[in-house]
């Protein structure tokens, strides 16, 4: 759809630019953030609405979560017998033999642990695959795990067996990633398809750019496919698995190939495991370690010399640790190289670790909505940690922190990430650890400038200033001076990427410019 020359005015434009943080009216030209409006200009009455600079999703599985809109949805789940029973609703009009896929279980609170057989009374024959609510664990019936013939052990997972030694049907870490891989993954057509009623549910969402974590599921070739279609939406800066650098090595390609759409951007390692699966590594020596500090000192040493940052994927405090005693080591490598560092979700630490982020120059891409849910599971497992899902003292400490929503583990919406890290609560419940929430400021921050600068991009995007591309949202409200019990209520009106309308509600007086499509 064409970019259109527009005026928004009748409302607070908040550029998050320091040199001019509010002004009166926005004039967006060719795509670009423009001094003054065009002869032509359409004027958009805000209505005393607000505009921001576009929501970044820093830590997002899109064509995974774009899935999951379409699988047995477990989340909420609080038995055994209401997930199978879940499960048993899904299989209405499931075709012989085809997989029936779900998501979202957690069992950390239920009587009676996920077993194949509690599966098999209800899918006696059509494989099942089910994936926690942490992205960390299967739970297969029989007829999944016979696919595997009994090979099922992967160094760095976890198979639950039976006191007879029978495999139970839950695979942990890199068993459960293998079978995946191997037995369960879906096809292109079928993420291409799903794909694109995420994009537009994403739009609708103020989504205009996304840090990618499914590399190893063929995503950069998903989003070519959606680019040379016309029919990406969002910008993509885009994870590779950190296996494949010599294979990147070898054809030259570095950090930050691609367009102004899409480009490759950063490697992907695992520390640990997560809380939801007991597999965080912990400093009392408990968890799965995935890799370690002295491998990852070396990963992130070949990759610099290849031109490439490494995201690396901390839950636990010993994990944390050991990532960032790794950047520390390596500085030398890539500080110089200007390579932008990342330790992903930051979940447990220790209080010692809090400065040593902004000291070593390593961002904390973090997830706001993780800490209202999965507050009563941490205070079960992390009893007495003062350093869980602790994002104002990484903040006051001088932290870089990214927001994403690690989707579909929570649902990509950053609003609603928003309001998590400044109530600290998502329900009726009062805040949990709230000396940790953070100011509407700080969130909106993460969530809109931070991701920028960590893909390469804040000389183009992030700020509503001129020359500067015009990624923006609008919402029906002002978020900074609204009463913070009203953020949960705050919706889209209309998002841009470039210019071009992606989601327009009827009421933003955008809804028919460019052939926009409601949702």
């Amino acid at each position: 759809m064409p970019s259109t020359s527009l005026v928004f005015e009748g409302g607070t434009i908040r550029t998050l630019d320091p040199a001019a943080p509010v002004i009166e009216r926005l004039a967006i030209t060719d795509g670009l953030i423009a001094k003054a409006p065009a002869a032509d200009a359409r004027r958009v009455d805000l209505r005393g609405g607000c505009v921001l600079p576009g929501f970044n999703d820093a830590h997002v599985h899109f064509p995974t979560w774009s899935l999951a809109q379409r699988q047995v949805r477990l989340e909420g789940a609080h038995s055994l017998s209401e997930a199978v029973a879940r499960v048993a609703d899904g299989m209405a009009g499931a075709p012989p033999g085809a997989w029936v896929r779900g998501i979202g279980w957690r069992d950390s609170d239920w009587t009676e642990p996920p077993s194949r057989t509690a599966l098999d009374a209800v899918a006696p024959d059509t494989p099942v695959i089910l994936t926690s609510k942490d992205y960390h664990s299967l739970w297969l019936n029989s007829a999944a795990l016979a696919r595997a013939g009994g090979d099922l052990d992967a160094p760095g997972g976890v198979v639950k067996r039976d006191p007879g030694g029978e495999a139970t049907g839950v695979l942990r870490e890199n068993a459960a990633w293998r079978f995946r891989d191997r037995h369960a993954a879906p096809t292109m057509e079928e993420m291409l398809e799903a794909s694109r009623e995420g994009l537009r549910i994403a739009a609708s969402r103020g989504v205009t750019a996304v840090h990618d974590k499914d590399g190893w599921l063929g995503s950069l070739e998903l989003f070519q496919r959606l680019r040379e279609s016309g029919e990406l939406t969002l910008r993509v800066w885009q994870s590779i698995p950190a296996e494949r650098l010599p294979q990147l090595r070898a054809l030259g390609l570095r950090s930050g190939f691609g367009d102004d759409l899409l480009r490759a951007g950063y490697l992907k390692v695992f520390m640990d495991g997560t809380l939801g699966s007991a597999t965080a590594r912990l400093l009392d020596g408990s968890g799965v370690e995935l890799t370690s500090g002295e491998r990852l000192a070396e990963i992130v040493r070949e990759a610099a010399a290849a031109g490439w940052p490494v995201g690396v994927h901390a839950i636990g405090d010993a994990a944390n640790r050991a990532a960032l005693d790794a950047f520390e080591a390596t500085a030398g490598d890539w500080r110089p190289l200007g390579l932008r560092q990342r330790i992903e979700h930051a979940q447990l630490l220790d209080p010692a670790e809090l400065p040593r982020f902004a000291a070593i120059g390593v961002a904390a891409s973090v997830q706001f909505s993780h800490a209202p849910s999965d507050r009563d599971l941490a205070d079960r497992v992390w009893e007495g940690h003062p350093g869980a899902y602790a994002y104002r003292s990484l903040h006051d400490a001088g932290a870089r922190l990214a927001n994403g929503s690690d989707a579909p583990v929570e649902e990509l919406d950053p609003l609603r990430g928003v309001a998590a890290a400044v109530l600290r609560s998502l329900d009726e419940r009062p805040a949990w650890r709230p000396e940790q929430a953070l100011s509407v400021e700080a969130a909106l921050r993460a969530t809109c400038v931070e991701p920028v600068w960590l893909a390469h991009d804040e000389l183009r995007r992030g700020r509503l200033a001129p020359e500067l591309l015009a990624d923006l949202v609008v919402l029906d409200r002002d978020p900074i001076t609204c009463p913070e019990d009203e953020l949960p209520q705050l919706r889209v009106a209309a998002t841009l990427v470039g210019g071009r309308i992606t989601y327009a509600t009827h009421e933003s007086g955008l809804a028919f410019l460019g052939g926009c499509e409601l949702l």
